[in-house]
């Protein structure tokens, strides 16, 4: 019977544990969700490495002379006006 139809029959609801209250995982299932919690925290902490990476290469890339040019002569217009 549960606490409801206790209170109807006019019966005082039964005592429960906080055990009981609390919902119980099996441990292997605790387990596996750690496992799997684990596992996804590697994969971003992997990706977040490989990010890094990428932007240190890029930050560190030559500018193409070109591009430098097209600063000059901006730079050479913006001082003449």
């Amino acid at each position: 019977m549960s606490g409801d139809e206790d209170a109807k029959r006019g019966r005082p609801p039964r005592e429960r544990s906080a055990d009981a209250m609390i919902e119980q995982r099996p441990s292997e299932e605790r387990r596996k969700s750690s496992a799997a919690l684990d596992e996804a925290r590697l994969r971003q902490q992997a990706i977040g490495v490989r990010l890094r990476q990428m932007f240190d290469e890029i930050v560190n890339e030559d500018v193409p002379e070109e591009f430098l040019e097209i600063l000059r002569r901006a730079d050479s217009r913006s001082e003449s006006r």
